[in-house]
């Protein structure tokens, strides 16, 4: 989908929740926006709030850990000072992997993360950070907001005593630093690589050892030769951290991260103890943090493949064939996932059946 399509369908969400005119679509629990603007208006402003949010990134990584900031800055904006979120560094107040045992259980009150690091404790929130061969921006916001996405996300967390919202949205990823360049599916066996999510299991099919670290760890295992190869985001997130200085070949597309999203995650608790008004300035908080957080990983990412080149990096796109070998993996992976798991059919049933919809529109309406 056309970026400029993308931003306007955005605008009118975040325009939609912050006047107070529209509902939350896709959230149908008690606590969704449905007054009118003159009911918003009434709304009790509650007591003041003062949260700790844990990140899973450093808050000086770009647009991973700095629209965490924005977060803790908007909120407080937009509530007049009444609402604080302050945002702590991965470990200053758990480890980065371990938010959602902390929120769950209320030792923190809100988390800035991405759900696919849960994988573990529900497969099925994989769904909601990145998917495969999945859908783009357009596809995979229309889903979630207006397909049931957001419902099934919502569910998912409930029982774990959290309540999640989407609240940030990046551009695609880069698929992998390597020291020599990959010719052929047979290069990829045998290489240990740190590795993100479903694609993971995608990589393993091929022969590929997988890890995952924390991205504030993966230079110095990289340096150091405990992994191979990495990925980690986009080309402007990938610059920061500076795997270039041990590998100098970058791949492309992102087969496994077409998109990114990353979630705020609060104690569902402390979710209930909030007023409708304070509940409204996160859900708009969020909105437009999707809004911005798109829009400016478009912006960044020419610039920094230029830097890149410029320090010697070597840019390839990947052979049709190995495409091919990983979109085979792919399709094992999600069988595999979906008959292991009911929580996971479901939401998989859901996506797969919003694209197929989507199709009609999305091959007419768009130039290919």
């Amino acid at each position: 989908m056309k970026a400029s399509a993308v931003i306007v369908g955005l605008i009118g969400l975040v325009i939609g929740v912050v006047v107070g005119k529209y509902a939350l679509v896709g959230d149908t629990g008690s606590d969704t926006a449905t007054a009118t603007g003159e009911e918003s208006a009434a709304a009790p402003t509650g007591d003041k709030v003062r949260w700790k949010m844990a990140s899973t990134f450093a808050g000086e990584l770009v647009q991973l850990g700095d629209q965490g900031r924005l977060i803790e800055k908007r909120i407080g904006a937009l509530s007049g000072g009444q609402m604080e979120v302050k945002f702590f560094e991965p470990g200053a107040l758990v480890p980065a992997l371990e938010i959602f045992d902390a929120v769950s259980t209320g030792a923190v009150d809100a988390g800035w993360s991405a759900s696919g690091y849960w994988a573990g404790k529900i497969p099925a929130l994989q769904f909601f950070t990145a998917v495969p061969f999945g859908p783009t921006a357009g596809e995979a916001i229309a889903w979630v907001y207006f397909g049931g996405g957001l419902e099934l996300m919502q569910e998912l967390y409930e029982p774990h005593n959290i309540r999640p919202m989407p609240c940030n949205l990046i551009s695609p990823e880069g698929s992998g630093w390597f020291r020599e360049p990959i010719e052929s599916v047979d290069d990829l066996k045998g290489l240990k690589m740190r590795f993100f999510g479903l694609g993971a299991k995608v990589m393993e099919k091929l022969g590929v050892s997988t890890q995952l670290i924390a991205g504030g760890d993966i230079f110095p295992a990289l340096e150091l030769g405990t992994i191979d190869a990495t990925e980690f985001s986009m080309p402007a997130i990938d610059l920061d951290l500076g795997f270039h200085q041990v590998a100098k070949h970058y791949y492309f597309p992102g087969w496994h991260q077409p998109i990114s999203m990353g979630e705020l995650i609060i104690n569902l608790d402390r979710w209930n103890e909030l007023s409708e008004t304070q509940k409204e300035i996160v859900n708009a908080a969020c909105m437009e943090s999707m809004l911005r957080g798109y829009a400016q990983g478009e912006a960044i990412q020419f610039g920094a493949l230029q830097e890149l080149q410029q320090k010697g990096v070597e840019f390839h796109r990947w052979d049709p064939e190995v495409i091919s070998a990983l979109d085979a993996a792919w399709q094992e992976v999600v069988a595999e996932e979906a008959a292991a798991n009911e929580d996971f059919a479901r939401v998989w049933a859901s996506l797969s059946e919003f694209r197929e919809n989507y199709k009609l529109w999305g091959d007419l309406g768009y130039l290919n």
